[in-house]
């Protein structure tokens, strides 16, 4: 069975796959489908809910939409929602012409505003992994009809690396060469193997979660 994703990440739609093996996962451009909603919410669950209703109104069928990014304790857990789109301390919210920076370049600027965070002294003996603490958060709604939903929301801890110099590994995408499990030997997200990741990542929880409700509405 077709199931929609709502995106046009191919690394978000590679890692569905591997998850929803029963089903044919697709993307709008798969089928030449211009998609680029407005995110406009405010939390997670807001952004993935916008993205699943506009594709709805397009496909009428099953959709599956996301919305994730990575929290920072020291930064009071920003970019949070706007992780894709941050730009570094003077553009946290991304920049005014709407342009995205080169990933590599938001990891750089990201671990040089925690660093002087860190250096201008915090209290950090509430996060769970220590001043560099962090979270993958992951929102997630597969959505049948406007009226019929369900939501999985999961998470993803870890610790930022100290410097792009130990960023590390080849897998993965986006901020997952400097992210960092320490009860996964210490390494960095990108040097798990898809199935290590996806067994333990907050997409894979949540795609879980998802995929029962699949199977118990197909069943």
């Amino acid at each position: 069975m077709k199931i929609y994703l709502a995106t046009g990440n191919l690394g978000k739609k590679r890692e569905f796959q591997e998850i929803l093996r029963d089903f044919e996962v697709v993307i709008p451009s798969d089928e030449k489908i211009e998609f680029d909603p407005d995110e406009t919410g405010e939390t997670f669950y807001e952004n993935s809910m916008i993205k699943a209703r506009e594709l709805w109104k397009i496909v009428r069928a099953p959709i599956i939409a996301d919305d994730s990014g990575l929290c920072v304790d020291a930064l009071g857990g920003a970019p949070g929602i706007f992780s894709s789109r941050y730009a570094g301390p003077d553009y946290m919210r991304g920049l005014p012409d709407g342009k995205k920076i080169p990933q590599e370049e938001q990891n750089r600027l990201l671990l040089e505003q925690v660093s002087a965070k860190i250096s201008r002294g915090i209290d950090s003996s509430d996060f769970p992994n220590g001043p560099r603490s962090c979270r993958y958060v992951c929102s997630m709604v597969l959505l049948f009809d406007p009226e019929r939903f369900f939501i999985a929301q999961e998470t993803m801890e870890g610790a930022l690396v100290e410097s792009l110099a130990l960023a590390r590994g080849e897998g993965g995408f986006g901020y997952d060469p400097i992210f960092e499990l320490p009860y996964m030997g210490g390494r960095t997200v990108a040097q798990l193997s898809p199935e290590e990741k996806n067994s333990i990542s907050h997409r894979g929880k949540a795609a879980r979660a998802i995929a029962s409700q699949l199977a118990a509405s197909f069943s």
